[in-house]
């Protein structure tokens, strides 16, 4: 199948209807930052999202507020580390999940280059990589940098995924991503998606995308040692705790192709 056009994405892929596509931004405490994530998204074009989900993770700023004003839904969650799962489970109806942090580091202008493997069924998760593409000078921290190598090679040679960064800004079917099973509600949830995904047959790319510092603020993670140091553990063990986990079915092999989206 010829992969659409991105001045041709307003057209239905199936014959059928337009997949909805729904953002889910987890956030905290980014009241300096949230309202441009939101409005960087909603002004993306020809793409139109179905819903813009900020989950507030216990902020006790105006994030909530000042993404509602933006035009996001707002989720209020206050168990820390579990904004992405809160997120998903909110956004009924949506055939695609896009996950981005709401710190504006990452750029709403990748989000056609990430979706496009993806609406175009050519992928079944789409990771948009920093390594791959360019990020700004201190936009990550070495220890950072190291980590996201030192993950990307395990997951290279365990589960034979072509892995160069674990960033942030990614796109899922929702019922992919819910079969999935995710249980790491902290730092290692992205690596459990992959990981999981290589196992369940999920077709896995990556595109380079545009990494941005943090308008001056130091990263929750990679800010300090101590939070460079749990992250990186939680990561690095993440990769090697689901190496025996099995599907309730082999997603990938599963697939009908031509009837994957809408789902």
């Amino acid at each position: 199948m010829s992969t659409p056009e991105w001045g041709t994405m307003d057209q239905p892929l199936s014959g059928e209807s337009i997949p909805r596509i729904a953002a889910v931004i987890p956030a905290l405490n980014e009241a300096p930052s949230i309202a441009r994530v939101v409005e960087g998204l909603s002004s993306q074009v020809p793409l139109e999202l179905h819903r813009i989900i900020v989950v507030d993770n216990g902020s006790d700023d105006e994030t909530g507020e000042r993404a509602r004003r933006a035009g996001a839904e707002v989720v209020r969650e206050e168990r820390r580390g579990y904004a992405c799962r809160a997120g998903l489970l909110a956004a009924t109806g949506a055939d695609v999940i896009v996950l981005l942090d709401g710190d504006a580091a990452d750029d709403p202008a990748d989000l056609p280059r990430v979706l496009q493997p993806l609406l175009s069924r050519e992928a079944d998760l789409v990771v948009g990589s920093r390594a791959l593409g360019t990020m700004e000078a201190g936009s990550m921290t070495p220890q950072q940098v190291f980590g996201n190598r030192l993950a990307a090679l395990i997951m290279r040679h365990r589960y034979g995924l072509r892995v160069s960064d674990l960033g942030p800004l990614r796109a899922i079917r929702r019922g992919d991503l819910l079969a999935l099973e995710m249980r790491e509600m902290t730092y290692g949830w992205s690596v459990e998606m992959m990981v999981k995904s290589a196992l369940a047959g999920l077709r896995y790319r990556e595109v380079p995308v545009h990494y941005r510092r943090r308008d001056g603020r130091k990263s929750k993670v990679g800010g300090t040692l101590s939070g460079s140091a749990r992250a990186g553990w939680c990561i690095l063990s993440t990769t090697f705790r689901y190496s025996r986990w099995t599907p309730q079915r082999d997603l990938g092999r599963s697939r009908n192709s031509a009837s994957e989206l809408p789902q």
